[in-house]
């Protein structure tokens, strides 16, 4: 059992028992349904941690060139890879250590394939494909939204595809459902399934959150039984990354001040949203933290005046560093440590050095009651990244 007083503040510290419990379950999605899944670094990127990972999943994607290195000589395989775009001056090392490589336009392919074919990597290359349906609410995560720079729609394929795309690639989820991919299966096999006989694969993408406690995993399984028994020449891939780190670890911070202006109290932290929970503004959401309620604009209203209610705010000058309200059972003191839950998939890939604020240490809390640091950060590391 993780306990907190063992990790220094400000930590993100990751379960090792959590994350085998996730990792469990996707291999058994994987084995059962005769699939591929693989690790999505944008997601996560914890390296040092991967020899775990590796006892359970043999590949990871990439969506760049330093993220494909990373599979390459930390996660010891090739990656799976999908840009945007490519440049002539990343796309050789992008070959060097991708074993699949995904174009996102037929510009792009005709660009960097002559590449592919001419050097001596083996090397399986696909193109993304847009079905023009997606359920994801906030458009800034939706990848099929109106004019959407991310794939080809079905209108714009040749009958018989160019050689060289061995695969297509649809990603349109984010913290989806079974039953969402379900629906989002129909509109792709509906627009796509004409090609399906010209592949060797097809790449399902991201945002299966297989590991939320209220997902329906046989569901899933049912659902890419079915697919691959309509196409058996095809290899099935998903690439989830939050279903990897799901609820595995939190954000464990300090109090440093409690101010109050017009009735809100806020308790300010030694952490930043906007520096190491970006995606707490960006998605909105607000974070559960451990041993408070979170409250409702309207309980906040109605809440009576020696309720312990609190805005948590950072240290960062970004007026809208904060959120809130939480409502403690005591008055907090300065030096409390704050426990952020589930801050380990996106939030630690997506951090940032605004302001120069400390950023919080990683950490792993091993099976057998262990705390292993794997970094601490110093002024050199701002320092090298402004120079």
């Amino acid at each position: 059992m993780l306990d907190i007083n063992k990790v220094p503040s400000p930590c993100y510290v990751m379960e090792e028992r959590l994350l085998r419990k996730n990792l469990s379950l996707i291999k058994h999605v994987a084995d059962t349904a005769g699939v591929e899944i693989i690790l999505a670094f944008k997601a996560f990127a914890m390296w040092k941690s991967f020899s775990i990972f590796r006892e359970y999943i043999h590949h990871t994607t990439a969506s760049s060139r330093y993220e494909a290195r990373l599979a390459f000589e930390e996660f010891g395989s090739k990656a799976h890879t999908y840009s945007p775009a490519y440049t002539e001056e990343d796309f050789p090392e992008i070959m060097r250590c991708s074993g699949y490589i995904t174009f996102n336009s037929f510009s792009q392919f005709n660009r960097f394939y002559p590449m592919v074919k001419a050097s001596n990597e083996k090397i399986s290359c696909g193109i993304r494909v847009n079905p023009e349906y997606s359920e994801v609410k906030v458009e800034l995560y939706n990848p099929c939204a109106p004019g959407s720079r991310f794939g080809i729609t079905s209108d714009l394929l040749p009958d018989e595809l160019p050689e060289g795309i061995e695969g297509f690639h649809c990603h349109c989820l984010c913290e989806s459902d079974a039953y969402e991919f379900g629906r989002t299966l129909q509109h792709f096999e509906d627009r796509f399934g004409h090609w399906m006989n010209q592949l060797k694969w097809v790449n399902f993408g991201g945002g299966h959150l297989m590991t939320r406690k209220s997902y329906d995993v046989n569901h899933l399984i049912n659902l890419l039984k079915e697919f691959k028994s309509r196409y058996p020449n095809l290899k099935v891939i998903l690439e989830p990354g939050a279903a990897f780190a799901w609820q595995v670890g939190p954000l464990v911070s300090s109090v440093v001040d409690i101010i109050e202006n017009h009735g809100i109290r806020t308790a300010i932290l030694n952490v930043s949203f906007t520096c190491h929970m970006p995606d707490c503004l960006e998605m909105p959401y607000q974070p559960t933290v451990r041993g408070a309620e979170t409250l409702s604009f309207d309980a906040v209203k109605s809440a009576k005046q020696e309720d312990h209610i609190y805005r948590l705010g950072g240290n960062s000058c970004l007026s809208g560093d904060y959120m809130g309200s939480w409502k403690f059972d005591h008055e907090l003191r300065i030096g409390e440590r704050i426990v952020l839950e589930d801050m380990i998939h996106y939030t630690t890939v997506k951090t940032n050095m605004f302001n120069g604020i400390r950023h919080p240490s990683i950490a792993i809390w091993h099976s057998d009651d262990t705390l292993e640091v794997y970094r601490d950060f110093h002024y050199e590391d701002y320092k090298n990244r402004m120079s």
